[in-house]
């Protein structure tokens, strides 16, 4: 496994980073242990959940699977970077939150990271990480609760999530004028097919010193090999939501179906390509995969090993190209 520095910080973690949304929902337990087994044997320390996974009436059950793999010892805990995330609803589907029982205020991130920390079964996030921004909620009031916590011990780092540019820019200049640490990552939607975290995102990231955290590396499937599952009448998690969706439109399908014949020319797994692509991208920590099987990850272990010629990166680059600068990719 191949390690690098979250952002500015003197923190190392593994190029690839274990998501964890699966775990409850689509494996079991017993799964999701063996999973975690497998990834920390092949190295990776990195591991992301958030305190909603589970989702519904379940929500919290994946926090709670860490906390149970994390008890059977082995130095466990002690070998991952903990990342979880605060802002979502904890009630059940249809339910209303309970005023301040969601989003950022200062009371709402004491309790949820109390409520996080018993789930987990242990005594300290690495990684505390906002879920979505809190548009209510002045920035001065979320740094002096995470200055707290930090100062308790109970967080170690802050993080974001789908963070705009301006929303990373305000968060560490508020940071910065109280003496705050501030944001250190920014976990984004970002994969070949989607790129235009390229225009303001990932450049403040870099500005400001944080680590980009792509999800969704395979556009929820799209880029694993859609149309060769799709004619081999393989299951494919494009056969749903906006991968489906984009595979109606004939022109995008098109450019898929040349994304996978210039791969497997080359004889590369679609997937694989994908996330080494991602590995490429300056500001980038490392991608998110959510296995939901340890067939899952070993697929995704590969792409840390491959490295993608020239040739492929140029030919990647005309298929799915970037928005370009911002603003020059609007204006002159």
């Amino acid at each position: 496994m191949k390690y690098t520095q979250l952002g500015r910080t003197g923190l190392r973690v593994s190029r690839l980073v274990l998501g964890t949304m699966n775990f409850g929902p689509l494996a079991d337990e017993a799964t999701s242990h063996s999973i975690m087994d497998a990834a920390l044997d092949a190295g990776v320390n990195f591991f992301d959940t958030a305190n909603v996974y589970g989702w519904g009436e379940n929500k919290g059950r994946t926090e709670e699977i860490l906390g149970t793999w994390f008890a059977k010892g082995g130095d466990r805990r002690d070998k991952v970077v903990l990342a979880t995330k605060v802002y979502g609803n904890m009630a059940g589907d249809g339910q209303p939150a309970w005023p301040n029982h969601d989003k950022l205020s200062a009371l709402n991130i004491r309790r949820a990271v109390d409520a996080s920390l018993r789930r987990l079964q242990t005594d300290h996030i690495d990684l505390y990480q906002f879920h979505h921004v809190d548009r209510n909620t002045p920035w001065e009031e979320i740094w002096q609760a995470i200055d707290v916590l930090v100062q308790q011990g109970k967080i170690l780092y802050a993080g974001s999530s789908n963070f705009a540019g301006w929303h990373i820019a305000r968060a560490n200049e508020t940071a910065a004028r109280r003496g705050s640490l501030g944001l250190v990552s920014e976990q984004c939607l970002y994969n070949l097919a989607e790129r235009s975290a390229e225009m303001e995102v990932i450049p403040s990231a870099e500005t400001y010193g944080l680590g980009v955290i792509p999800w969704s590396p395979l556009q929820g499937g799209l880029l694993g090999g859609a149309i060769r599952k799709e004619r081999e009448g393989g299951a494919s998690r494009s056969s749903g939501g906006r991968a489906a969706e984009a595979l109606a439109d004939s022109a995008f399908r098109a450019r898929v179906q040349e994304y996978e014949d210039l791969l497997a020319k080359h004889g590369i797994e679609p997937g694989d390509a994908a996330l080494a692509w991602l590995l490429t991208r300056p500001g980038v920590t490392g991608p998110i995969v959510g296995p939901r099987t340890r067939e899952h990850l070993d697929s995704a272990l590969r792409a840390v090993e491959l490295e993608l010629s020239e040739e492929i990166l140029t030919e990647l680059d005309r298929i799915f190209p970037g928005p370009g600068a911002s603003p020059e990719s609007f204006a002159w």
